[in-house]
């Protein structure tokens, strides 16, 4: 005898009479298995962090990326199920340059958001398809300053100063709500997110394995931190 919600649970199109579409919260499970990513918006710009920790030495540490360069001044964090965020990182790749060649401009932050979650949503809506299976954080500067996105499986966004998604969300956002300081330095944010990363996750972060890359206010250029010069924030704390 199947539970009463399993015969809602079948279909992507199907409704529950409580108006719950179930396939789009299973999804929302597997981001919450993810690995960490967090973003956060500080004085001269706006940053991604995420922990490249391998469980295994079998795995060559270049091959895992959980940062992506979208545009020059565009990149996103993901946490979910990897195959279908390469899927929107590329849909997004795609559109950022579509939007270059129509418009002869960089594209706006917020308007790259809206395509990709447009995306996504199409996918909870007809039969024979599933939900994307990731979320993401999209971050970048634009004509409005920094900005930084919070994506969900359903296609909803939000704009944050500061947000967290995939294992120990609420504990890295519980301490964004007591420590996150829009007036932060670079340097500061960095310390940020290493520690909240640290305190989440199956293994402890340590400075060799974060990775951090953030957009700046005056240059508009996304760069990737080395570990040279992650180190060096550090240790100045």
């Amino acid at each position: 005898m199947y539970p009463a919600s399993s015969a809602y649970d079948r279909a992507i199109t199907v409704f529950s009479p409580d108006g719950r579409l179930f396939q789009v919260e299973y999804a929302r499970e597997a981001v919450k298995r993810g690995t960490t990513a967090v973003g956060l918006v500080y004085a001269d710009g706006v940053l991604l962090a995420t922990d490249t920790s391998l469980k295994t030495r079998l795995v060559k540490t270049d091959s895992i990326e959980k940062i992506f360069a979208i545009d020059g001044h565009i990149g996103a964090a993901t946490s979910g199920l990897v195959a279908d965020a390469r899927r929107i990182v590329h849909y997004a790749r795609v559109e950022a340059q579509r939007e270059k060649v129509a418009y002869n401009e960089p594209v706006n932050v917020e308007t790259l958001t809206k395509e990709v979650c447009d995306f996504k949503q199409m996918y909870t809506q007809y039969g024979g398809t599933r939900p994307f299976g990731t979320s993401l954080l999209i971050m970048g500067v634009d004509e409005n300053g920094a900005r930084l996105f919070e994506t969900d499986p359903s296609g909803a966004f939000s704009e944050v100063y500061a947000a967290a998604i995939g294992t120990g969300k609420k504990e890295v956002e519980a301490v964004f709500e007591k420590e996150y300081d829009s007036k932060a330095s670079l340097a500061d944010a960095v310390v940020l997110a290493f520690k909240v990363l640290k305190s989440v996750g199956e293994k402890v972060s340590t400075p060799d394995t974060l990775a951090i890359s953030y957009v700046d206010l005056k240059t508009h250029k996304l760069t990737k931190m080395s570990p040279e010069e992650l180190k060096k924030f550090l240790q100045k704390k």
